[in-house]
């Protein structure tokens, strides 16, 4: 059946529908929101292309060069707020105007965090009461110092100060008896001035016998340290030299002498002596054996072996003389052991035998050997040290000849960056910001600009470091002062600083944090972010997913601290990438007095990127084992626990090869 026509009049005009719609108020709401979102996603059209585009670009500096107008849209969207001064902000001074138009380079830069007496809150009711009253101290101090430092007064104290020239004093020689070892801190003697070479150290000592009552008379041994000075409130010094005899072994059972070095913590590949001669092909030190031969009550003295002996004497056959010793220590038995420094390596002598010599590391310096100390299960009768340095190897004489224009910071950009990477350091690391500054940071993407990279650094508590810290960052350019006394467990306020920095500063798109001692492969870093869409939220590293927190031994962290029975996903602080939206909202929260502080750093980053996710959008999180914890790995992406010298060695190696190899301590 057919349907009947509808006549003009009764057939709906289109137009008459619309109109019809228009007259509700409601419907021209929606049309005018759907009108305005059509314009705007018009407009950003072209960025979406030339992030795209830029993603397969394989040269990171013409991938940052193509990224410049998508930049240019950042920083008209940023807030711009000056960079402030130390407490007050004033957004009249110049250098803060100069360093956000892209004016040439600051003298010294100060952090632009507003800490006033509600960002530490006592009452706290997060488990960090004693963080924030601990960060409100530190920042009361740290404002105190500055206005000294900055006023001039404190380098005037210092001139007249009569303690100005101790530190140059370098005796040739130190002597100490077991009782005046006993009275010094640590049981540690001084070696003012380090070590150089043909220096030599002579302990007299007697290994203490156990009674029958201690238990694991396995473990009975000693140890022999020459030590560098502690660089990190809360870790260990570094060991230049760990010499460890055990004289009922370990888990072989039998005698053995390990020797090591350990930087920051990290222990390298131990050499261990167990009584066999080293092998003819293996390398010497100085022409003499890392190990000798020791008897051994496993040696081939069997019935076979004496009548073998006999028929070579019957046959006319002269036997090799082979004078061998027994293992070095023995149990109250006295003996004098001699360390001395020669050209390849450090060379242990037992009552006038050579037993072991144990080659340098790269990282360890013989004028970084300030301290030796004996503890374990010896008595100690006298230490003695000769041949010392006459002039002492300080920073003064180092820092002449590393101002050097070839180290400043290049000029400040004039358009936002892409990458922007806040360095931890601390003020008598001096030595590992040059170490930095030689290397990674003479990238061509740093050179030029493309990105940024600065060293956050507190105030110390020895004012003579402040002095030179200030000369420093007005050198080079390079270092942003945050103001308060350095804590380990106040790290995370230079966090905050180097979001505050990389995204109100420097508008970046990215923020990176590292530490002084992370060797950064940039190329590969670069590459890693363009792998992500530009428009969402990132967070890179070396992830921990489900970790606990210790509740006991030295990092333990108290159920007031942290109540929750896991963290939340966090990468490891050496080395870890933020978005900028994250940054900004670490900032926001800071300043709103909101932000939930934690004395492990990277676990609070962690916790700051959740409560973003959960409350703005969504974020995502990439995971890679090349951003490396402890040590460096093949092809890294980040490679931590480097000393000075191995930062130059990875530079070395990726100038000459192109590839990311490691300087391992071997």
């Amino acid at each position: 059946m057919k349907k009947p026509k509808l006549s003009k009049l009764e057939k709906p005009d289109k137009f008459d529908l619309f109109f019809s719609l228009w007259k509700q108020r409601s419907v021209r709401i929606l049309m005018a929101v759907g009108f305005l979102y059509l314009f705007i996603a018009s407009l950003e059209i072209p960025i979406v292309i030339k992030s795209g585009s830029s993603s397969v670009t394989p040269d990171p500096l013409s991938r940052l060069e193509k990224l410049d107008s998508e930049h240019d849209s950042v920083a008209r969207e940023a807030p711009t707020r000056p960079l402030n001064t130390l407490v007050y902000p004033d957004p009249t001074r110049s250098s803060n105007r100069d360093h956000i138009n892209g004016g040439e380079r600051r003298r010294t830069f100060l952090s632009g965090l507003r800490f006033d007496s509600e960002t530490f809150d006592p009452s706290s009711k997060d488990g960090s009461v004693e963080l924030h009253k601990s960060a409100k101290e530190a920042w009361e101090l740290g404002r105190k110092l500055w206005k000294e430092l900055e006023s001039g007064r404190l380098e005037k104290s210092m001139e007249n100060s009569p303690e100005k020239n101790q530190s140059d004093s370098c005796p040739l020689s130190v002597s100490l008896s077991r009782s005046d070892l006993l009275t010094r801190k640590n049981s540690v003697m001084e070696l003012p001035c380090g070590l150089t070479l043909g220096s030599h150290i002579t302990l007299v000592g007697r290994p203490r016998k156990r009674s029958s009552k201690e238990e694991d008379e396995s473990t009975l041994m000693f140890v022999v340290e020459l030590q560098g000075l502690k660089t990190v409130e809360g870790e260990d010094p570094p060991r230049i030299l760990h010499f460890n005899p055990r004289l009922k072994g370990d888990w072989s059972r039998k005698p053995v002498i390990e020797q090591n070095t350990c930087y920051r913590m990290q222990w390298g590949v131990a050499q261990r002596c167990e009584g066999w001669r080293s092998r003819p092909e293996e390398e010497t030190v100085d022409g003499h054996l890392k190990c000798e031969k020791w008897i051994r009550d496993d040696d081939s003295y069997s019935e076979g072996f004496r009548a073998t002996w006999w028929l070579n004497r019957l046959i006319g056959r002269r036997k090799s003389v082979k004078v061998e010793w027994p293992f070095p220590f023995v149990e109250e038995k006295l003996f004098v052991l001699t360390l001395s420094a020669g050209l390849e390596g450090y060379h242990i002598n037992v009552d006038g035998k050579h037993v072991t010599s144990f080659p340098y590391r790269t990282g360890f310096a013989l004028e970084d050997a300030t301290g030796l100390i004996v503890n374990g299960d010896i008595e100690v009768h006298s230490v003695f040290a000769a041949s010392l340095p006459s002039s002492h190897p300080s920073f003064d004489p180092q820092r002449h000849l590393e101002l050097s224009s070839r180290w400043r910071a290049p000029p400040l950009p004039k358009r936002p960056v892409e990458v922007f990477i806040g360095i931890l350091s601390a003020g008598n690391h001096f030595a590992e910001r040059m170490a930095v500054r030689k290397s990674w940071m003479q990238h061509d993407l740093i050179t030029s600009s493309k990105v940024v990279a600065r060293f956050f650094v507190a105030l110390h508590w020895r004012k003579e470091v402040n002095v030179e810290l200030k000369k420093e960052a007005e050198y080079f350019g390079d270092i942003v002062l945050v103001p308060y006394m350095d804590s380990y467990d106040l790290v995370v306020l230079k966090t905050v600083a180097i979001c505050e920095h990389g995204a109100y500063a420097f508008f970046a798109k990215y923020i990176m944090k590292c530490d002084d001692d992370t060797f950064i492969k940039l190329d590969a870093v670069i590459n890693e972010i363009k792998k992500v869409p530009a428009d969402r939220s990132l967070y890179i590293g070396n992830m921990n997913y489900y970790h606990k927190p210790l509740r006991g031994g030295k990092w333990a962290v108290t159920y007031e601290e942290w109540p929750e029975e896991d963290y939340p996903p966090y990468a490891n602080g050496p080395g870890y990438i933020l978005s900028s939206d994250i940054a900004h909202f670490i900032v926001k929260e800071f300043e709103r007095h909101k932000l939930r502080l934690f004395k492990m750093e990277d676990v609070s980053v962690g916790m700051w990127v959740e409560h973003f996710k959960n409350n703005t959008k969504p974020v995502d999180y990439r995971h890679s084992l090349k951003f490396c914890q402890f040590g460096c790995v093949e092809n890294y992406y980040t490679a931590h626990y480097q000393s000075p010298r191995q930062m130059i060695c990875l530079w070395d190696k990726l100038q000459k090869k192109s590839e990311p190899q490691c300087c391992n301590m071997r």
